[in-house]
């Protein structure tokens, strides 16, 4: 069967994140720089291979000073490691939605993740260009992938929690 290419749409795509802040909070963000290539075996998205990198000095939580400092070596140190990156080592269709493992690498430290895809299905665009859409959220452990900095509140929780939630829009045109 043939390859079939898939390039990222950035306009109709987004990638998010959520952390609990002192407990009782939740801050959110977002990357503004991202791409992404997808290769399937014709139109079958289970024999994906996908690559996913993410520019980390693009983070924006809408506070400048908190954009520097997840900017810093306190946390991504986008000067040293300017690049988050994610590569697919298996897709499983559970019945139209998929779990999608990978190897997700921050700072160097690269350790293998699961994430949810909710598969929105496929359209042609009034251009003559087919699109497929997905959804993809999961958890990581900041700490496992050296982002080490840490806070206690007076009470003893912490300032940011070690679990970070990923939420993903992606929207992908045939190459």
């Amino acid at each position: 069967m043939a390859t079939t290419n898939w390039q990222l749409d950035p306009a109709h795509s987004e990638v998010t994140f959520r952390v609990r802040h002192l407990v009782i909070a939740t801050v959110s963000g977002k990357f503004d720089k991202f791409s992404s290539t997808v290769s399937t075996e014709g139109a079958d998205f289970s024999t994906a291979n996908i690559e996913f990198p993410v520019e980390t000095g693009s983070i924006n939580t809408g506070v400048e000073a908190r954009d520097n400092h997840l900017r810093s070596d306190d946390f991504f140190n986008s000067e040293k490691f300017p690049l988050m990156s994610f590569k697919s080592t298996g897709l499983k269709n559970n019945g139209g939605d998929y779990q999608l493992e990978g190897n997700l690498t921050i700072r160097d430290v690269t350790q293998p993740i699961v994430l949810d895809v909710e598969f929105g299905g496929t359209a042609v665009d009034p251009y003559g260009n087919h699109k497929a859409g997905f959804e993809v959220t999961g958890k990581v452990k900041r700490k496992e992938f050296g982002l080490l900095w840490d806070a206690l509140t007076e009470a003893g929780g912490a300032v940011v929690s070690d679990e970070i939630k990923i939420h993903a829009n992606v929207q992908y045109a045939k190459a």
